[in-house]
This record gives C-alpha cells, sequence and structure tokens, in this order.
C-alpha cells in the first residue's frame, strides 16, 4: 500500500513516508478570526477532513492541528470598527468557524492552538533566527524585526520563483528594512493599538508578524520535522513560502510535503472581498443542508478549481439525493440485517467490510475523490438491481456496507448519525414520512375495507409526487424515485 500526494515544494506526486512509522503529523492553516467563515475556508476544511480519515481507513494514526490567528491588523481593525475588544472580536468569529466546521461533520483537530497562547515560543524562534544572521532588528530602531529575504538563498523554492523577480511590496516605504521584499517577524506597538495587543520582547513590546505564528506552533506540536503542511492556494505564497524560509534558517528541516486545496470561483471570478462574491457558511446553510454543501465541496479534485453556482449546488443535490434514496430503501428492505453504520471515531477498526480495490487505488493516487465516487456509483447502480429483484440479501447488505464505508471516508454518508436531526433536508424528511405515514395508514384502512379504488388512488397520487409506496410482511416501506 502506498499513498502518494502532489506536493506543491518538489511539483511532482511524492509517496508519503511519514517521519514516524505508523503515525502522520499534519498542520493545516486555519482561520484569521476577523470575519465569518465563508465556503473557501469550508472547501480546505472539508478537504484535509477527508485526507485524516483516509489516512485512518489506512490505518495510521493522524496527528491534525490547525491554528486559530486571532492577533492581526485585520482582527485590531475590524475590531474597532465594530466596537468591541478585539479578544471578544476574535472569539466571537472563532466560534462561527467552530460551528461551521462541526455543521460539516469535519473532525476536531487534534490540537487547536491560537496564535496569542504562542509568543513565548515565537520570541525564541525569533531570537534564532537574529542569532543564526537570517533576521534583524528594524534599522530605524522602531521596535520591528524583519527576516532578510536576500539571506536566505533558497528563498522562492516552494513557488518556483527567484527573489529578484519578485515585486517588492512597497518601495516607497522600508520602514526600517534592508530590502522591501523583507518580511515582518515582530511588530512594534502602535499608538492608538489597545495595549492588551502587545507583548513584551526583547527588541520592545509587540505581537507577531502572521508568518512566524505558523512556524512556531507547528514544530512546537508536530517536532521540527513532520510530514504534511496544508492550506489553500492562496496561502502559497507569501504565507508559506515565508514559513518555509524562516523555519529552515532556522535549522528546522519543516514539512516534508506541502498539499494545497484549490480556489473556489464564484461567478466565473476568484471569490473575494473587493468583488463582493464572497459565499459565507451562515448563507450557505440556510439555503442547503450541511450535508448538501459538504457533497458539493466534495465533487471536484481537491487541487481543482470549483465553480460555486446555485446550477452546480443543484446538481450536485440530485447526485446526493439518489445515494440517500438508494440507503433508505436498502435499509428499509433489510431491516434488521442492514450492517452497523461506519465508525471514524474507532479508525473504522470495527468496520465488516473493506473499501473495492479500485476506490482505494483512487484515494491512494493523490486524494483522486472523482474516480472514487464512480466506484460508489457503480456500486449504488448494482445494489439497486439487486433492490428492486428482491434477491440475494446478503450481497445487499454487504453493497451496503461498502457505500457507506466509502462516502463516510468522504465525508458524506447520508446514513449517518451527524446528519441525522438537524438541517434542512432532516427537517424535510421528518415531515415527509409523516405525511407519508398518514396517507399510507388511510391506504391500509381502505384495503381492509376492500375499497381497492381509493387505497390505488392513494398510491396513484403518491406516485405523481415521484413516492413509491411498496407493501411489506411488516407494513409498508416508500423510497423518493430518481430524478
Amino acid at each position: 500500500m502506498t499513498i502518494a500526494l502532489y506536493n506543491t515544494a518538489s511539483r511532482t506526486t511524492d509517496e508519503l513516508r511519514p517521519v514516524n512509522a505508523g503515525h502522520v503529523g499534519i498542520y493545516v492553516c486555519g482561520a484569521t478570526v476577523q470575519g465569518e467563515p465563508h465556503i473557501g475556508h469550508l472547501r480546505s476544511a472539508s478537504v484535509f477532513d477527508q485526507l485524516r480519515r483516509w489516512l485512518m481507513y489506512r490505518g495510521y494514526s493522524v496527528t491534525l492541528v490547525r491554528n486559530v490567528t486571532d492577533i492581526d491588523d485585520k482582527i485590531l481593525s475590524k475590531s474597532a470598527e465594530e466596537g468591541r475588544p478585539w479578544f471578544a472580536h476574535a472569539f466571537k468569529y472563532e466560534r462561527a468557524f467552530t460551528q461551521a466546521y462541526a455543521a460539516l461533520d469535519v473532525l476536531p483537530p487534534s490540537y487547536e492552538p491560537r496564535a496569542t497562547g504562542h509568543i513565548t515560543e515565537m520570541i525564541e524562534l525569533i531570537d534564532r533566527l537574529i542569532t543564526a544572521g537570517y533576521a534583524y532588528p528594524a534599522l530605524d530602531d522602531s521596535g520591528d524585526v524583519y527576516f532578510a529575504a536576500a539571506s536566505w538563498a533558497d528563498y522562492g523554492e516552494l513557488t518556483n520563483q527567484r527573489l529578484e523577480d519578485m515585486e517588492p511590496a512597497n518601495d516607497a516605504d522600508l520602514r526600517g528594512k534592508k530590502d522591501a521584499r523583507d518580511f515582518a517577524l515582530w511588530k512594534t506597538h502602535k499608538p492608538g493599538e489597545p495595549g492588551t495587543a502587545s507583548w513584551p520582547a526583547p527588541w520592545g513590546r509587540g505581537r507577531p508578524g502572521w508568518h512566524i505564528e505558523c512556524s512556531a506552533m507547528s514544530t512546537k506540536y508536530l517536532g521540527e520535522n513532520f510530514d504534511i503542511h496544508g492550506g489553500g492556494l492562496d496561502l502559497r505564497f507569501p504565507h508559506h513560502e515565508n514559513e518555509l524560509a524562516q523555519s529552515r534558517a532556522a535549522g528546522d528541516r519543516f514539512a516534508n510535503i506541502w498539499m494545497h486545496s484549490g480556489l473556489l470561483n464564484v461567478g466565473g471570478d476568484k471569490m473575494s472581498k473587493s468583488l463582493g462574491n464572497s459565499v459565507f457558511a451562515s448563507e450557505l446553510f440556510h439555503r442547503y443542508s450541511p450535508l448538501a454543501v459538504r457533497y458539493f465541496l466534495t465533487g471536484a479534485s481537491y487541487r481543482s478549481i470549483l465553480e460555486f453556482s446555485p446550477e452546480a449546488m443543484d446538481r450536485q443535490t440530485a447526485s446526493l439525493d439518489r445515494l440517500a434514496n438508494f440507503l433508505q430503501r436498502a435499509r428499509q428492505a433489510l431491516g434488521d440485517d442492514a450492517p452497523a453504520l461506519p465508525d471514524v471515531s474507532d479508525s473504522y477498526r470495527g468496520r465488516s467490510v473493506d473499501v473495492p480495490t479500485e476506490f482505494a487505488a483512487a484515494l491512494d493516487d493523490d486524494l483522486g475523490v472523482p474516480r472514487a465516487l464512480s466506484v460508489v456509483f457503480a456500486k449504488v447502480t448494482e445494489g439497486a438491481k439487486l433492490l428492486d429483484s428482491g434477491q440475494d440479501r446478503n450481497t445487499l447488505t454487504q453493497i451496503v456496507a461498502e457505500v457507506e464505508l466509502m462516502l463516510d471516508i468522504l465525508g458524506v454518508n447520508p446514513s449517518a448519525e451527524a446528519w441525522a436531526g438537524s438541517g434542512a433536508n432532516a427537517t424535510v424528511e421528518s415531515a415527509l414520512d409523516s405525511l407519508v405515514d398518514a396517507l399510507a395508514a388511510q391506504r391500509a384502512a381502505a384495503k381492509a375495507e376492500k375499497d381497492f379504488a381509493t387505497a390505488d388512488a392513494i398510491r396513484d397520487n403518491l406516485a405523481s409526487a415521484g413516492i413509491v409506496i411498496e407493501d411489506t410482511a411488516d407494513g409498508y416501506r416508500y423510497h423518493v424515485k430518481d430524478s
């Protein structure tokens, strides 16, 4: 068994060779909690949750660290605009992110460190860089500290750039830098900023720069050399480039594989605040069930651009409905013979079946979810034929177990308890169950009185609404016809 992943740093698909046998350490750049989570945040979280679930199925223990950046320039400015302390502002939106992840059944991280809880580690890392000659206190004695990009010969290796070709951020404002392309490791406290947003350091009171946070937190929890560093493609430069440079310069081997989930477009354009086309989690969950949102996020290769639109959501929801209808029908038909649900919390160790070979091959090959889903639908087609024929219950039971295991690994199993009793789909299904149950009772009463015309009319009315009702030895079962 070999798992290969596309490595942004090498620009090749590399075999995963864990630093520690049987264990995979993953660091994922989490949210800067300045505002509401949007669909781009949800995509990244879903991608690395799928990776984690697959690694667990493959027998690895997994430590996944996802940080919270709870202090930065935008948090300070936005908290001032909204009239609340910066830490209250950050905590408000941190909770919003946590709720959005939970709604999508994204497994909680092993650790979720906050930047403000690791200032000591950041100061120590900055001091190592100054001592090694790769960082310097600002030339204007402001108290800022900068990483000297030109001092690190491999700067630009992650994004395949040369320093001389990089556009300086602002030539007109060096702010005590030796070179405009140098980046901040420590930012001095400025007049007008709240005193609580600064910490004592050898260079004066201040707060960390964005990039140093992740270098310090990842190595604290995963060690100086770990397996996978992940995040959205938009973080590749400058954030991840700067992380890599400062970490290697400090003497850490850092991440072996860099993984980046693709961008998300809305209306043909990259989602951005400047275009006003951001799609927020709260809006999505108001219009669609969280399961439908997660399934939409699952449909494309994790490295591809994903195009969001109501039409795309409708197409993916129709596919999800096909899966859900099959599983509902099959579980009704199997009754007590239906298989137990897969249990990710036990790393799927208690499973009664394994995933099909083709499914495993797809996910082993750079998390090939579209190919994996094609295996799922092939199994559903096979199972639907058995269900319609009413034959070979043992094979049907195995197919249901395989389909639910595959979908659970992808985080979109409609039968999973995570999706029961919450969200728009659960409300609709509960109401539908009640209505069908009432009509089924009327139909049964009509048949008992030999009023077959009324019984047939009820059946036909349900059929015209897309609901197929079937008599069984125990009463009835129903399903919604595939569209």
